[in-house]
């Protein structure tokens, strides 16, 4: 089948193009791997929202945290880390931004009644968003726009497309973020209902949250300064 051989040809020419070979490949996967794996703010988002409202909200804000570190993957391809690493001003909006994001959000959670009067109709926290929350802590991260621009050149190749490749190498990563954060959503959901029969986990897990996102917003703001990147 001629199609076919042809088909699967151009897939291997551009895969070879567009990604590393052998050892600098197992290389990038093993550093994806690990950097997935290490809890930071994404990662603490969705085990926030996995613990305090279950296994549905935990997929849906890893699916806007990925969709998010999609976007800085793009904009890192195109230039927009390099903006940020000239320009303090462009660098510090989107900075603050996102912090007060994070603040927004523990704000709204440790508001949350830790019990409802009954007759009380109580709407849910809807999956729109949930992944949109998600979407906008991960976007309205600058170091992760810069962490790409800074991550992804170690295994491009000098004589092809930069674009082309940073974009792979990006959405790359992200697929195993993505799969790694989803193990943490059903570690994390797995283990909600035993706290949640506990006495006053309610309140406890509302107050978890609410300070997490807090902490990550502050530190988000303070903990990190542009030169430090």
């Amino acid at each position: 089948m001629p199609g076919v051989a042809s088909t699967y040809g151009s897939i291997l020419l551009a895969m070879n193009t567009l990604l590393p070979s052998g050892p600098l490949l197992t290389g990038f996967l093993v550093a994806s791997f690990v950097l997935a794996v290490t809890p930071g703010p994404g990662v603490l988002y969705v085990v926030s929202r996995s613990l305090a409202e279950g296994r549905t909200s935990g997929l849906a804000s890893v699916a806007g945290v990925a969709l998010g570190n999609l976007i800085n993957v793009i904009g890192a391809s195109v230039g927009i880390a390099a903006i940020f690493a000239v320009s303090a001003l462009a660098f510090s909006v989107v900075k603050f931004a996102g912090a007060a994001y994070l603040i927004y959000l523990g704000v709204q959670a440790l508001r949350r009644p830790a019990s409802v009067p009954s007759g009380t109709v109580v709407i849910p926290v809807t999956r729109t968003r949930v992944f949109r929350d998600g979407f906008l802590v991960a976007l309205l991260n600058p170091k992760t726009a810069m962490f790409f621009a800074a991550f992804l050149p170690q295994f491009m190749h000098t004589d092809h497309t930069a674009v082309g490749q940073s974009v792979a190498l990006g959405g790359l990563f992200v697929a195993m973020a993505l799969v790694t954060d989803s193990l943490y959503v059903l570690a994390a959901s797995a283990i909600g209902p035993a706290l949640l029969r506990t006495r006053g986990a309610s309140a406890f897990g509302r107050y978890i949250s609410g300070c997490a996102f807090i902490g990550l917003g502050l530190l988000s703001a303070f903990g990190v300064s542009r030169q430090k990147l």
